[in-house]
């Protein structure tokens, strides 16, 4: 499957889920292990395991697997290892302080909902 289909299908899970706060990074050359990260919030736990588990049916029907998974159990930060997709699902208070987007803040931001950006039409 190509990546942008890949982002495409994790997107709308996230907003079926009713996540906000979605980013998604270009990480090309800067990460060595993926390409893409897809970051989302939720309000609780709760909704945070919801959201992973509506990401992993989605992409489950198309035949495709996380290589890992990590962080179900608390439902804090879960991360989903779809190998040039990484998908970071935070509860809100976590997304804060561990700040990715500041961590990584050379990444190209392909869509920001908070800043009403999107450029998922040059994801190749």
């Amino acid at each position: 499957m190509k990546v942008q289909e890949k982002i495409r299908r994790v997107k709308e899970a996230i907003e079926r889920k009713k996540a906000f706060d979605i980013t998604i990074l270009d990480l090309r050359g800067l990460f060595p292990f993926s390409d893409y990260w897809v970051l989302c919030s939720g309000s609780s736990p709760i909704q945070t395991r919801a959201i992973a588990e509506e990401i992993l049916e989605r992409l489950e029907e198309v035949g495709v697997r996380p290589f890992h998974v990590e962080g179900e159990d608390t439902g804090e930060w879960i991360l989903l290892d779809y190998g040039e997709v990484i998908v970071h699902v935070f509860r809100q208070e976590e997304r804060e302080f561990y700040n990715l987007e500041k961590l990584w803040q050379r990444a190209r931001v392909v869509y920001s909902e908070r800043e009403g950006l999107d450029l998922l039409h040059e994801i190749g």
